[in-house]
This record gives structure tokens, C-alpha cells and sequence, in this order.
């Protein structure tokens, strides 16, 4: 795979530039396949990406290698699954190597940091005073994502009502940073940033990651609000697509963070 077509095709989520990133998604045609074979070769201690006995880069130009033989054969079945058109928004996990490789392994930190962010203003602590349907229906997706929280980790949150901010204890994100460090993989610290920015919730990724909550129980509780709208209102087809393809992108990081961390 040259190292034009991977910039052009799935470009870095690092690039600052903002028009780039326009530019990029105004492509009017996809690129055809023009592999015959995708496959995994072990080397240098990784399984690098094979297509047609020639290994693939990341749009930085570096081997697109993971650290796991099961990871590197979930990537390759992308791009085996790939028909007529290679179209990145179909390929949650490749993007997701992608932006590992060219930039997540050099900020760790921020990451960490970003993450303890979103736990001061997480989703399962602001809740609806009315109506009580919905206040019921956030009490029994929630609570476990908090109960988790509290169980394995010591971390207690506060709730608040609406979307007034609540100072959440220095105590308790501070638990929440320590669990993040010790994520080791770097690969699974960028699948549990996708799973919590997808959500609005670190809570709830440490959730499933921590087996608490299936990926789809998981995801369920993170659109308690959408759904109760719908079955007052009624569905929006239009938001139904992009609640669909956000979806893939869940359980793309969630396989992510699975297999990089067995």
C-alpha cells in the first residue's frame, strides 16, 4: 500500500489542518481494490498487515503492525471484507491502528488526562428531574456504571440534576487516573478513548472494559435519552444511521481493546 494512498484514504487523525480533513472526506470517487490477498506475517516482534506479499504503512508512513497476532487478523479481516471500493468508514479497526501507531504511543499522558476530563463531567451523573419515566429509565441504566465505579475502584460520584456542573472529588478522579495508567497497551487506551468519546462516558468504558456491561448493554445505557425521545416522538431515520454507524465504531474499539489486552 503506497504511502500516497494511505494519506490520502485514512488520513491522520493527528493532521491539525481542518481544511486537509475537509478535503479529504470531499473525495468524489473511492479507490478501487487492488489487492488480491490480505494477511498477517509475523515480524520484528509484531504482525504486520500483508497486501499481496507487501507490507502496509500508516498514513505516517510507519508499519502498520500490531502487537497482536488476534488484533493483526481482526485488521487483515477488514481489508479481506473489503469488495469493489476501499472506503475508510468502513474500517473502524484500521483507523484505529492508524492513529495508534502515528501518535497515541507519544501521548499517553494526555490521553490519560483527557479521560479524567470527561469522569469530572460524566454522562451517568446528570440526570433528568422530569419526567419520572426518564428519570427511572437513567437510575436503571446508570447505576451499575456507578456501582462498578465505586466497587472496583473506590471512586464515588456525585449526580446532579439537569446540566448545572458539579465538582466531582479530587479523590475519586484521581482513582480513575490511577486505573488508567495501568492500562499498558496503548492500543487498549486509544480503544477506551473511542468507547468514552462515542459515549460521553469514561464510567461507562471502564464498565465494559471491566466486564461489567456487554458492549451492546453498554451502548444501550449511553442513548437512554435518544431512545426515550423516540418512543415519545417518535425515530428520526437520519439519526438512526449515524446512531448505526457509531455503533460499528464501538465495537470496533471494543474488539480493539479486548484483543489488546488478553
Amino acid at each position: 500500500m503506497s504511502d500516497p494512498f494511505s494519506r490520502d484514504w485514512f488520513p491522520s487523525a493527528e493532521d491539525p489542518n481542518p481544511v486537509r480533513a475537509a478535503q479529504a472526506g470531499m473525495k468524489r470517487a473511492l479507490p478501487k481494490r487492488f489487492y488480491r490477498e490480505a494477511a498477517v506475517e509475523e515480524h520484528d516482534g509484531g504482525f504486520r498487515l500483508i497486501l499481496d506479499n507487501k507490507p502496509a504503512r500508516t498514513p505516517a508512513g510507519k508499519p502498520l503492525s500490531l502487537p497482536k497476532r488476534e488484533l493483526a487478523q481482526a485488521l487483515a479481516s477488514e481489508w479481506s471484507e473489503v469488495r469493489d471500493e476501499i472506503d475508510p468508514t468502513s474500517m473502524p479497526i484500521t483507523r484505529l491502528a492508524n492513529t495508534v501507531i502515528d501518535g497515541v504511543s507519544e501521548r499517553r499522558a494526555e490521553i490519560v488526562e483527557d479521560l479524567v476530563g470527561f469522569a469530572g463531567s460524566d454522562l451517568v451523573c446528570y440526570r433528568a428531574g422530569e419526567p419520572a419515566r426518564l428519570a427511572e429509565e437513567q437510575e436503571q441504566a446508570w447505576a451499575p456504571v456507578l456501582a462498578f465505579a465505586r466497587e472496583r475502584f473506590g471512586a464515588r460520584f456525585d449526580l446532579a440534576e439537569g446540566v448545572m456542573h458539579i465538582t466531582q472529588p479530587a479523590e475519586s478522579l484521581d482513582a480513575v487516573r490511577a486505573a488508567l495508567e495501568q492500562i499498558e497497551s496503548p492500543f487498549a487506551l486509544a480503544a477506551l478513548h473511542v468507547m468514552t468519546t462515542l459515549t460521553g462516558s469514561v464510567l461507562m468504558a471502564l464498565a465494559h472494559a471491566g466486564g461489567a456491561l456487554g458492549a451492546d448493554e453498554a451502548w444501550s445505557a449511553a442513548h437512554v435519552d435518544e431512545h426515550f425521545q423516540e418512543s415519545v416522538w417518535g425515530a428520526d431515520e437520519e439519526a438512526q444511521a449515524r446512531r448505526a454507524q457509531r455503533w460499528r465504531e464501538f465495537e470496533a474499539a471494543s474488539i480493539v481493546y479486548r484483543l489488546s489486552s488478553e
